[in-house]
């Protein structure tokens, strides 16, 4: 791997932070401390988002055809540094460009195509995922929401939990079942489901995480089109490997805990206790996250921009990702835990809370460490 920009890279990351230094407001700092799900930062990526597609910034490794410009991958993971370097002003919208737009573009219908993608390429879009189930969680093969075929429809009953920006999105990348309670993975399908129509209730679950991010969603007899359906019954698995291996690398929140860290470690020179060989120990090795992190994600952009399928490097670059995310913030609340009460230092709060929840997002880390046992390492499954 060529471990230097090109000229070409470098004037592109530039060009990103004029645009989100131009077009960010001074109060950025107190509507992105809600977190993406908040109705603050959800109306704010209504106004940004159509302005940064406007700049040819918001899907720019999308195809021509569907708003973007065949940008190389790299790109794509520049524009989400610094993204997520300010705190991610796309706010839930970053999922429409890392994964759900890519994942209909690949599987779905010319009419699912046209009727979705043009949106979110336009920056119009909130969409949430449907996946994680009370009795199931991250083990998507146990879910148990149904669907069941009526006709021309299919009459969709059950519940999800967990399920990010529910209460301010469009639309629901759905899982349910059409098999056979035991038929697993084989008896799954997708749904693009519209959040408005009757049968759908929406409950917000308070957290530490932001304000409005994660909540219950109950389906109570939502009839919806077959042509509803993305794919055929039970092709949902390999639609979502798809998708998952786009998502896990897609959030480099490795660039935010770096910046962050720097952050910290510039109060704890201020304050004059940067030289304390523990500080810098632990700086070092925080630091060193970052970048292993970095450089794991990286190798899967970089098979990406190859054309090579991903395998279980996703999954090893996911977890990188949440110790990175983990080291920060446990530094900062071991030398500077007064820093993260009141309103001083509000990028360290918002870190901390976005940390707690890397590792579950996008599966949850111990899934993906059974994922590199099995795949990476070729280790025996526990049951075998």
């Amino acid at each position: 791997m060529d471990f230097d920009w090109t000229d070409e890279d470098r004037a592109f990351r530039s060009r990103v932070r004029d645009f989100l230094k131009r077009e960010l407001p001074a109060d950025w700092a107190e509507i992105s401390r809600h977190g993406p799900g908040s109705r603050e930062q959800t109306e704010f990526c209504l106004e940004f988002c159509p302005k940064l597609a406007k700049a040819g910034l918001l899907v720019p490794h999308w195809p021509r055809e569907w708003g973007g410009e065949d940008r190389p991958p790299w790109e794509h993971f520049i524009l989400g540094e610094e993204m997520w370097a300010a705190g991610e002003p796309r706010g839930a919208q970053y999922m429409n460009v890392n994964w759900i737009g890519p994942t209909l573009m690949r599987f779905g219908t010319p009419e699912q195509r046209q009727r979705y993608v043009p949106e979110m390429a336009a920056g119009k879009a909130i969409w949430c995922q449907g996946f994680s189930e009370p009795d199931a969680g991250s083990d998507l093969a146990r879910l148990r929401t149904r669907a069941v075929r009526d006709g021309d429809d299919y009459v969709i009953s059950g519940s999800k939990i967990w399920t990010s920006y529910a209460g301010l999105a469009h639309h629901c990348f759905l899982l349910a079942r059409t098999g056979e309670a035991g038929s697993g993975k084989a008896g799954i399908a997708i749904f693009l489901v519209p959040m408005s129509i009757p049968g759908i209730e929406v409950r917000s679950i308070p957290s530490l995480i932001g304000h409005g991010d994660i909540h219950e969603t109950f389906f109570t007899d939502v009839r919806v089109p077959a042509s509803a359906r993305l794919g055929e019954e039970g092709q949902a698995w390999s639609i979502i490997g798809y998708s998952l291996a786009n998502e896990r690398v897609g959030i480099p929140r490795y660039e935010l805990s770096a910046r962050v860290l720097d952050q910290m470690v510039g109060e704890l020179r201020r304050r004059g206790a940067a030289a304390s060989p523990v500080v810098q120990a632990r700086a070092g090795s925080a630091a060193a996250a970052c970048e292993a992190a970095r450089l794991l994600v990286y190798r899967t952009v970089d098979k990406r921009a190859r054309g090579e399928p991903l395998g279980a490097e996703a999954s090893l670059a996911r977890v990188a990702v949440a110790e990175a995310d983990h080291a920060v913030t446990d530094f900062g609340m071991e030398f500077l835990p007064d820093a993260f009460d009141g309103d001083a230092f509000p990028a360290f709060l918002a870190h901390h809370e976005r940390a707690i929840v890397t590792g579950i997002a996008a599966g949850a880390a111990e899934i993906q460490l059974g994922l590199i046992a099995r795949r990476w390492l070729d280790l025996p499954n526990g049951d075998a």
